[in-house]
């Protein structure tokens, strides 16, 4: 079986708020001013405006610009080394980033202890994943992995709510619920996209009323607008009816509000009316438009991409269901966007967070996968993996003017049954945008917002190409992989340069790729920065990393 499981390290609440504090820390404020140095076995961290000087073991020399850190952190004081908690190492944090930048952030320790305490009600909740798991089951648990979350994110499991009000819909924790169904009088259905989209969904509901339509609902979402006047008002007249759960259990991807359904094959993805880490989950009403505006115009695109890259697919979204009613918060609150779903995906789809998880165990990690029992297989599975993912991510952007997000919670890689990757697929347009100036005609009967939201420009584009595609992305899989055979890392690097180079020889040269194999840093997310200035996530700023590839031999 390929997915035995083998955990890399024993997670705890503490020791993961402790190391993404300090992931974040040197990444975004240390490092860019010069102030972490190897020393033996631990980075040196020090805080200049403070004048404290933090450390942390090191798993393994460094070869990119991502540092393995392990606890304890320690902090040095009167001439001794003193283990630093989480809480201190908060506090540090904040008084660093105030004086950095001169605004205070009074909700920022208390999002790390939410996060911290949401992580330990994960914990104690999880079940352990089943330890050989292939097709679907292997691929939830893939999705459902996730308990320590996103590595360079200050509080990767923060969530608004209490944990029993969250927990039976958590992924980590293994959820399986059902959905709930609402009547919608027909002529008061919001919809757009694939007339017939939503029939195979709809196959596994409740009748509804005659004259009405049938609406998927996330439970927690209805709890969450139970109290709308609007809503109340249209159930107690008939325009709106309640008709409870029922099909069969969905379970919920790593996004939280998005939901599988394995009976129709397809995701729901829903709005959620809390905060998840950075932003509160809501699909607005110009997102409900793009996403199948999208849909339309990049079909033929990934049709080419297909065609060229061992048949590379985006999940598609091709219709979307919500309600007229004289409330804006309830059209945006109601809205569910349909995906399609894996069944056509070869052996067993795999969530790319999970590959690259350093706690990861069970179906879904690396090191379950049989083809990663030797340096020389994991090398062969490393090209396969580069070779799938890299180009068509590229391609899409200099030759279309398309800018995905190929994050890892973005990527699903399909394996055979050695572990060996067969095939990537790409997903969720909300982060999918074009460039404007090369889309301009076919935007151009757009209401203002939508095109706003569906385009960057040119620039922006491609740092957030280069962001999740080799910052956050191949970066942490190859650290991954490093984790396994760290003498091979250096390698790893080499390999993923030579595939840029030969796609650039292929694209004529472009001084963008030129200037990426010569060198130029790349551009990382800066997670704590954004929280601290508590920016949406559409306003995310970049911090420079330097770019391993300018180490390496042409």
């Amino acid at each position: 079986m390929p997915l035995t499981g083998s955990a890399h390290r024993v997670l705890s609440a503490d020791d993961a708020t402790v190391t993404a504090l300090l992931n974040c820390l040197v990444r975004e404020v240390c490092a860019p001013e010069d102030q972490v140095r190897p020393q033996g076995r631990h980075l040196l961290i020090r805080l200049p405006r403070l004048g404290v000087l933090l450390r942390a073991r090191l798993a393994r020399p460094p070869v990119a610009f991502a540092f393995r850190l392990r606890t304890p952190c320690e902090e040095r004081r009167d001439g001794a080394w003193i283990e630093v908690g989480w809480r201190r190492l908060a506090d540090l944090v904040a008084g660093e980033l105030e004086l950095a930048t001169g605004l205070p952030n009074p909700e920022f320790c208390a999002q790390v202890a939410d996060s911290r305490a949401a992580l330990s009600a994960l914990l104690a909740a999880r079940r352990d994943p089943p330890a050989h798991a292939t097709g679907v089951e292997g691929y939830l648990a893939s999705e459902q992995s996730l308990i320590a979350g996103h590595r360079f994110h200050p509080a990767p499991k923060a969530r608004q709510g209490r944990p029993p009000e969250w927990l039976p819909y958590a992924p980590e924790a293994g959820a399986r619920f059902r959905l709930r169904w609402l009547g919608v009088r027909a002529d008061l259905v919001a919809e757009g996209g694939e007339a017939g989209a939503f029939a195979a969904l709809e196959s596994l509901g409740p009748a509804p009323p005659p004259g009405h339509r049938l609406l998927p609902v996330h439970p927690w979402q209805l709890g969450l607008l139970a109290d709308r006047p609007v809503l109340r008002r249209a159930l107690a007249s008939g325009l709106v009816t309640d008709l409870g759960t029922a099909g069969p259990p969905v379970a919920p991807t790593s996004s939280v509000r998005t939901v599988y359904v394995p009976g129709a094959d397809v995701f729901c993805k829903f709005s959620l009316d809390v905060r998840i880490t950075n932003c509160v989950r809501k699909n607005s009403w110009y997102e409900l438009v793009g996403a199948v505006t999208l849909d339309r115009l990049l079909r033929p695109v990934f049709a080419r991409l297909a065609d060229r890259f061992d048949g590379c697919r985006l999940l598609p979204e091709p219709a979307y269901r919500s309600v007229h009613l004289a409330d804006r918060r309830l059209h945006e609150g109601l809205g569910v966007i349909l995906r399609g779903g894996i069944a056509d995906l070869p052996g067993t789809p795999l969530l790319a967070a999970a590959l690259a998880d350093p706690y990861g165990a069970g179906p879904g990690s690396l090191a379950g996968l049989a083809c990663m029992r030797g340096p020389d297989g994991a090398l062969e599975w490393w090209r396969r993996y580069v070779r799938l993912v890299a180009p068509p991510v590229l391609e899409a952007y200099l030759s279309h003017g398309v800018v995905l997000e190929p994050h890892l919670q973005n990527v699903l890689v399909s394996v055979d049954g050695e572990g060996m990757p067969l095939r990537a697929a790409f997903r969720d347009l909300e982060g999918t945008k074009l460039v404007g100036d090369r889309w301009e005609a076919e935007l151009a009967g757009l209401p203002g917002r939508v095109r706003e939201a569906l385009t960057y420009d040119a620039d922006r584009g491609w740092n957030r190409v280069v962001y999740c595609l080799l910052v956050n992305h191949l970066a942490e899989i190859a650290a991954a992989v490093a984790d396994l055979y760290p003498r091979h890392e250096a390698e790893l690097w080499r390999i993923l340069r030579d595939r840029i180079a030969g796609y650039a020889r292929e694209h004529g040269g472009d001084p963008r790729l030129r200037a990426l194999l010569a060198g130029a840093p790349l551009p990382a997310k800066a997670n704590l920065r954004t929280r601290w200035s508590r920016s949406p996530d559409r306003a995310a700023g970049y911090v420079p990393v330097p770019n391993p590839l300018r180490f390496l031999p042409g």
